[in-house]
C-alpha cells in the first residue's frame, strides 16, 4: 500500500464528513487508523478534517508511524485530549466521533476536551462504509490468504484419520497456513466433529475423531492485515444417507446464495436465496445464523448478509456466503466461501474442493 492510497482514502472519507455536516472526525478504532494511514500500532487516534489528517500516539510508536505512515505522529500520552483540542483551536466547531466504537470514559474524555465548543455528533459507517468497497491491492492480499488456506486445508487433510483430536487438527490447520506464508491465522480455526458440529462455532476439544463422523473445518489465513475465510464439511469413513442428505442440501443453499452474489443485489436477497432452500425442507430452525458477512482488515465487517440488512452489493466488496444446518444431538453442516462482488458472476476466491 502507498502513501498516495491512504491519501485518497482520507479523501473519501473527508466528504463523506462535508455529507453529515460536520468539520472534522476523530478516529479511534484500531482497525480505522490502520485503514487510513497505515499505521499498525496497539495505541493510535487520528483527527481528520476536511484538508487536513493528524495522527497522534505515544513514545512507543514514533519511529514505527513515521516509516508507516509518511505523517509526523504528535507523541502523546493523552491522544484524545490532544486531537480535540487541535480540532478545537482549528476553528472547527462540529466533531463526529465514531458510535460504535467509542466507549463511556472515552466520550466523556473527549466531552471534557472539547469544552463545550465542539458540537458532538456520534457517527456510524463513516470509515466502514469506505472500507466495503476493496481496491486492487486489498484484493491482492485477500486472494493471497484465500489461498493460502486452501493449500493448508488440502495438504492437512490427507492426514485425518480416526483418534486425530480435533484440537491436534486445529493445529496442524494453523501450523500450515504459517508455512505457506500466512503472517497468522485470521482466526481461531474451528474444528467441529460428531455431536460437536451442532455447535457453530465450537472450541476445539480433546474428542477424537470417529468413523462415521462429519467434520466441519472453519479457517483462514490473515496477509498483510487482511483475512481469508472458508468452511468445508467432510466425512471420516463411510457416510450416512442422513449425512449425504443434509450435505447435499446445505450444498445447494450454498449455491444458491453464491448465485444471488452480483452488484446491485441487496445483502438480504443473499440471506432468502440460500435459507429459502434450507427452510423448504423443513430445516428452517436448523439454520441459525446469517448467512454471510465482509471480509478484510476484520474477519467480520460490513455489508451482514441476514434479513434485516438494507445494504446494496457492489463491485469490489468480498463477502462470504455460509449456509449452515446445525441438528443438536447428530451434527453439523457448514459450507462457506468468500467472494469478490462483480457486475457479473462473482469471483469465488477460497478454492478448496469440497464434498463429503
Amino acid at each position: 500500500m502507498t502513501y498516495e492510497q491512504y491519501s485518497s482514502r482520507r479523501l473519501a472519507v473527508s466528504g463523506a464528513l462535508a455529507e453529515r455536516g460536520c468539520d472534522a472526525v476523530l478516529v479511534t478504532a484500531p482497525v480505522n487508523v490502520r485503514y487510513l494511514t497505515g499505521f499498525t500500532g496497539s495505541n493510535g487516534a487520528v483527527l481528520l478534517t476536511r484538508d487536513s489528517v493528524s495522527l497522534a500516539t505515544d513514545g512507543r510508536y514514533d519511529e514505527q508511524a513515521q516509516r508507516e505512515t509518511g505523517l509526523t505522529p504528535t507523541i502523546t500520552r493523552a491522544l484524545l485530549r490532544t486531537l480535540v483540542t487541535d480540532a478545537r483551536t482549528s476553528g472547527a466547531r462540529s466533531l463526529a466521533i465514531e458510535r460504535d466504537h467509542v466507549t463511556l470514559a472515552h466520550f466523556e474524555a473527549i466531552a471534557d476536551a472539547a469544552e463545550g465548543e465542539l458540537t458532538l455528533t456520534p457517527c456510524a459507517g463513516l470509515v466502514e462504509n469506505e472500507r466495503m468497497r476493496k481496491d486492487e491491492t486489498e484484493l491482492g492480499c485477500l486472494r493471497r490468504a484465500a489461498a493460502i488456506a486452501d493449500a493448508a486445508f488440502t495438504a492437512v487433510k490427507q492426514t485425518v484419520s480416526p483418534g486425530m483430536t480435533e484440537r491436534e487438527l486445529a493445529d496442524a490447520l494453523e501450523e500450515a497456513m504459517r508455512r505457506g506464508g500466512a503472517d497468522a491465522p485470521a482466526f481461531a480455526t474451528i474444528v467441529a466433529a460428531g455431536v460437536n458440529g451442532a455447535e457453530p462455532h465450537h472450541q476445539p476439544t480433546s474428542y477424537a475423531l470417529a468413523l462415521g463422523d462429519l467434520v466441519t473445518v472453519d479457517m483462514g489465513a490473515r496477509v498483510d492485515g487482511y483475512h481469508s475465510d472458508m468452511t468445508r464439511t467432510f466425512a471420516v469413513g463411510p457416510v450416512d444417507d442422513w449425512q449425504r442428505e443434509l450435505y447435499g442440501l446445505v450444498d445447494a443453499a450454498q449455491r444458491a446464495g453464491c448465485a444471488a452474489v452480483v452488484a446491485g443485489a441487496g445483502t438480504a436477497e443473499v440471506d432468502a436465496a440460500a435459507r429459502a432452500v434450507i427452510e423448504n425442507a423443513g430445516h428452517g430452525e436448523h439454520f441459525v445464523h446469517g448467512v454471510g458477512h465482509g471480509v478484510g482488515l476484520q474477519i467480520h465487517e460490513s455489508p451482514m448478509l441476514f434479513g434485516a440488512s438494507e445494504v446494496v452489493l457492489a463491485d469490489g466488496m468480498v463477502v462470504t456466503v455460509e449456509p449452515g444446518i446445525y441438528v443438536p444431538g447428530r451434527g453439523g453442516i457448514r459450507i462457506e466461501d468468500t467472494l469478490i462482488v462483480s457486475a457479473d458472476a462473482p469471483e469465488v476466491i477460497t478454492r478448496a474442493a469440497r464434498g463429503l
